[in-house]
């Protein structure tokens, strides 16, 4: 027996306006994605706009919304990705950047697309202090407007760049002669004061050893190694990239550390036609274990480094060093007893094999200073160097 069975008018109205509301709520998240996704995932890369700043959660102060950008996390395109085990890329920047909000902010305060601030000097004093590696920007930094061709090589080996080659607004020097001529006509101290000139000292360094024993030069150094084995370096602080010059003549690519310390040492080494690299000491290497087969450092590497540091800095050389690999310690300074209490048993801590071990009087300020210079040649191990 067929039976008519009437639908509950209530039950009818509940499920019409449960309907009715998950269609709404489907129409809000979808509008919300859309607005999310244009705004964030698909950005306008050819407009230019004006940096803004937003209040930092650490309450480090208001710091740009391009500090944010160019430090936040950024997710993956192509999801989870096995190298990385993750689906995030977290873009480094030096931890101590926060540390310096107004620093930062003008850092990192320009117009998207645009130029870029000339602010040479505030940059490397962010870097110096720890904010290292700096962030990224998204504009155009300052450059020559008639930057000249390069000198060929060889020839630019040893040849003085055209003043043109560099912006000059951040060093006290506004050519090329006038750094040459610097440690001649200028008070006061700056690093590396005659390196520009490369007919005066840069012509001999390395050349032939003097009689005190703590000049080695670069050939009695290669002799320790069978011919040919040292192929690839690294120089810390290298000035100009003298030594890099010396080794390429011998075969060797060397990459030079070095700042700009009131002078434009990274666009002379480039214009030389050697590799610079810009960084600080504070800097893990950017080499991968066991690669290396020289490190270099000529009076960088000193008793003006907290003593941590520097304990860092020699394993992080013996790090990049392959085995049998060689560290060139040049004219280390220290005062008094220092090498004896301190250096000496710091350098042996890490584990290099002692080649050569010189010490000497530094007396270009007075014997009563008791200053003291080492130069070491320092070998990792073949075996037990893990």
């Amino acid at each position: 027996m067929g039976s008519n069975i009437n639908p509950n008018p209530k039950t009818l109205t509940t499920k019409l306006l449960f309907i009715s509301l998950l269609l709404l709520t489907n129409l809000i998240t979808l509008f919300l994605s859309s607005t999310y996704h244009s705004s964030t995932c698909t950005p306008n890369f050819t407009t230019t706009t004006v940096a803004t700043t937003v209040e930092d959660s650490t309450g480090d102060g208001n710091l740009p919304l391009e500090f944010f950008a160019s430090t936040s996390p950024q997710k993956l395109p192509l999801g989870f990705n096995r190298n990385f085990n993750s689906d995030t890329v977290h873009p480094p920047a030096g931890s101590a950047c926060t540390l310096f909000p107004d620093d930062i902010r003008s850092f990192m305060s320009y117009d998207v697309n645009g130029s870029c601030p000339d602010d040479e000097i505030l940059s490397q004093r962010l870097l110096l202090k720890g904010c290292e590696p700096l962030p990224r920007r998204r504009c155009r930094p300052a450059a020559p407007p008639n930057f000249p061709p390069p000198i060929p090589f060889p020839s630019s080996l040893w040849s003085t760049p055209s003043n043109s080659s560099v912006v000059w607004t951040a060093y006290t020097c506004k050519s090329y002669t006038c750094l040459i001529d610097r440690s001649r006509t200028q008070r006061g101290f700056d690093d590396c004061k005659d390196c520009f000139d490369l007919n005066g000292r840069e012509k001999h360094r390395w050349t032939n050893p003097r009689s005190n024993g703590l000049d080695f030069s670069i050939d009695d150094v290669l002799e320790t190694r069978e011919p040919g084995s040292v192929r690839i370096g690294l120089d810390i602080g290298g000035g100009v990239a003298t030594f890099a010059v010396r080794m390429k003549d011998r075969n060797i690519t060397i990459i030079t550390t070095s700042l700009n310390l009131n002078g434009p040492f990274n666009s002379f080494i480039a214009s030389r036609g050697v590799v610079p690299l810009y960084m600080s000491i504070s800097q893990r290497f950017p080499f991968f274990d066991n690669t290396l087969d020289i490190v270099h450092s000529m009076h960088v590497l000193s008793n003006w480094i907290p003593e941590t540091l520097l304990h860092f800095l020699l394993f992080d050389v013996y790090r990049v060093l392959r085995p049998g690999g060689l560290f060139w310690l040049d004219h280390f300074f220290c005062v008094g007893d220092q090498l004896e209490n301190v250096y000496g048993p710091m350098i042996e801590s890490v584990g290099f094999k002692k080649v050569k071990w010189v010490t000497g009087k530094k007396l270009d300020k007075g014997p009563q200073f008791q200053e003291m210079y080492l130069s070491a040649l320092l070998e990792k191990p073949f075996k037990d160097s893990w």
